[in-house]
């Protein structure tokens, strides 16, 4: 990144230098498919929204199933069941758990599985869950993909009540996640993989207004959680999914701030966050699609609560896009071999943003909000602080991203800046 001299030069040069050095003395800048794979199972996270034709994403779940062999069993229970579907009976229409596994398995095996089945697991098969011909039926499946809907079904049908523990098919997905198996899903099939504290709903403003409460709320802009959380397949962060669609980075800080955790993983739709090693200290990501995977650092974090709101300083966000890994334990960004540190060549202002969250109140608001506004300010040599604002009042929002020393930004084109590492981010009621 270009710096000016004054002061914070030489922190700045320091900061970008030992990154450039990292990825110069790791060979780990390359996308996944180069990656051998693991020796005891991987995840492939999307955000929600995976297209019919992303063949980079299927075709990396079917590889790390054992590509042309690959058998992929499909669980679908956080759809509502047949019984409830009015539309159960077209095939044209129907959105149920059988009918959407269904769907998968088809577009499994369009994009090159040996075969996919469904998993007869939902609302109307609790039961089956602990199916011994259900457990055989997931012991000869190589992956597995869970579906999207809504999460709490799945702890519904996969778990056993306040006890949290496994149903005999979930013990066994473990299991073979364990021995090396891939187990993939989308937005809520994503989200599920969480730890402790899996978000169960909510919208950014209220979020930041009104906080975080544990349970499942029937007011979806209400900020909830699970304390027990997920599958716990993914725990070195909180997971969000349907980020920039919906503008979730502000209820993702809220959360996290709220419940102790220093990272979320930030999931844009169409776009895979893989997991290698996950739960060891060998834990890489990497991410493939069109879009990219935020990570919200707020180990240096402080938040504030006053008559006029709460407020959060010094959380850090750093922005992945197509190709890049990140290192957990080091909490390190690896950028793609050919993404390049970007020097910012434009003068242009960072463009006013009046709706940093994507309001739903707001019928001119644009997706990917905070996103936009982050690159804008990384691109530019003329500013060094950007300033965005929630749609909503009563208090308003500001959010404050800063370039302070140890930022950097990369690109391929050599002009807009694709990803991002360290942006510092504060939030404050105004």
């Amino acid at each position: 990144m270009r710096v000016p001299s004054g002061p914070g030069h030489r922190a700045v040069l320091a900061g970008a230098t030992a990154l450039v050095l990292a990825l110069t003395a790791s060979p780990a800048a390359h996308a996944s498919s180069r990656i051998p794979p693991a020796h005891h199972g991987s995840l492939v996270l999307v955000g929600g929204g995976l297209k019919e034709n992303n063949t980079q994403v299927y075709g990396e779940i079917i590889r790390r199933a054992g590509g042309a062999k690959a058998r992929i069993g499909v669980l679908t229970a956080a759809s509502i069941p047949q019984s409830q579907d009015p539309d159960a009976a077209d095939p044209d229409r129907c959105s149920n758990s059988a009918c959407n596994g269904d769907y998968y398995a088809a577009l499994f095996k369009k994009h090159g599985a040996a075969d996919a089945q469904w998993i007869p697991v939902d609302l109307d098969h609790i039961a089956n869950a602990d199916s011994d011909t259900v457990v055989s039926q997931v012991n000869s499946m190589t992956g597995f993909f869970f579906g999207g809907g809504d999460q709490e079904r799945y702890l519904s049908t996969l778990m056993h009540g306040d006890a949290h523990s496994d149903s005999k098919v979930l013990a066994a997905i473990r299991h073979k996640l364990s021995q090396g198996a891939v187990v993939s899903g989308s937005s809520a099939g994503a989200q599920i993989a969480s730890g402790p504290d899996m978000v169960s709903g909510g919208d950014s403003y209220q979020a930041l207004r009104d906080g975080s409460a544990p349970g499942y709320f029937d007011d979806p802009t209400r900020l909830g959680y699970f304390p027990a959380g997920g599958f716990s397949f993914l725990r070195s962060g909180l997971i969000d999914t349907h980020t920039g669609t919906y503008g979730r980075e502000g209820r993702a800080l809220r959360l996290a701030a709220d419940t102790g955790h220093d990272r979320v993983y930030a999931l844009d739709e169409n776009t895979a966050l893989v997991v290698d090693h996950p739960g060891t200290t060998r834990e890489t990501l990497t991410v493939l699609g069109p879009g990219g995977v935020g990570v919200l650092d707020l180990r240096t974090a402080r938040t504030r609560t006053t008559q006029a709101g709460w407020s959060l300083s010094r959380a850090r966000y750093t922005y992945l896009s197509d190709g890049d890994r990140y290192d957990a334990r080091r909490w390190l960004p690896l950028p793609a071999h050919d993404k390049h540190l970007l020097i910012p060549s434009t003068d242009s202002p960072v463009p006013a943003n009046t709706d940093v969250f994507y309001s739903v109140a707001n019928p001119e608001g644009t997706p990917y909000s905070f996103r936009t506004t982050a690159r804008a300010l990384a691109s530019t040599r003329a500013q060094y602080t950007a300033t965005a604002s929630t749609f909503e009042t009563g208090p308003r929002f500001t959010v404050t991203f800063t370039k302070r020393p140890g930022f950097t930004a990369w690109s391929s084109d050599g002009t807009s800046a694709q990803t991002l590492a360290g942006m510092q981010i504060a939030v404050a009621p105004q």
